[in-house]
């Protein structure tokens, strides 16, 4: 689903992710990871990108936002799934808006295109997490109409704890 959308002081489109677009969501992905005082954490490569974006078996989907045909801003997305519900849902994994073009809408447009994808395929939730330090988004999203679920905590099994499970 293309769109563009106003009333923004420039012209923006969101499209669906193209292999061709990797090296430019590596480089927001990156600009993403420095803000977040992440980037020790960074393995993504275009390759890697390209094969888990855009191979034979996707593990996920991404759209872009482009302006004047340059990608400033990404969000990739997959499907998870609620038991309660008996639906799937959409989890948001990244949304990144480059900061020049922030405060004019792209971020908003972002989140209400994949909120739009989720009810045309009949999901149950659109979800995902944000640092509890970074304010801004949490006020964004709160606007946006999320709520915010401290009752729930994040539990993650990565490296040498997750290579433990070899069978």
């Amino acid at each position: 689903m293309d769109s563009t959308a106003s009333p923004t002081p420039f012209p923006y489109q969101i499209r669906p992710a193209e292999a061709r677009d990797a090296e430019a969501i590596v480089g927001l992905v990156t600009e993403l990871a420095e803000f977040e005082k992440l980037t020790h954490q960074l393995e993504l490569t275009p390759e890697r990108l390209r094969r888990h974006l855009f191979g034979a078996r996707p593990a996920a989907e991404a759209v872009v936002a482009e302006v004047d045909g340059t990608v400033v801003a990404y969000a990739i997305f997959f499907t998870n799934f609620s038991t309660f519900l008996a639906k799937p849902g959409l989890y948001l994994e990244d949304l990144y808006v480059q900061p020049r073009h922030r405060g004019a809408g792209l971020g908003k447009a972002l989140l209400r295109h994949l909120g739009a994808i989720a009810v045309e395929r009949d999901y149950g939730r659109f979800e995902w997490t944000v640092l509890d330090w970074n304010e801004n988004a949490i006020r964004f999203y709160q606007r946006m109409g999320a709520a915010l679920l401290p009752e729930w905590r994040i539990c993650r099994i990565e490296g040498a704890a997750l290579a433990g499970f070899r069978r």
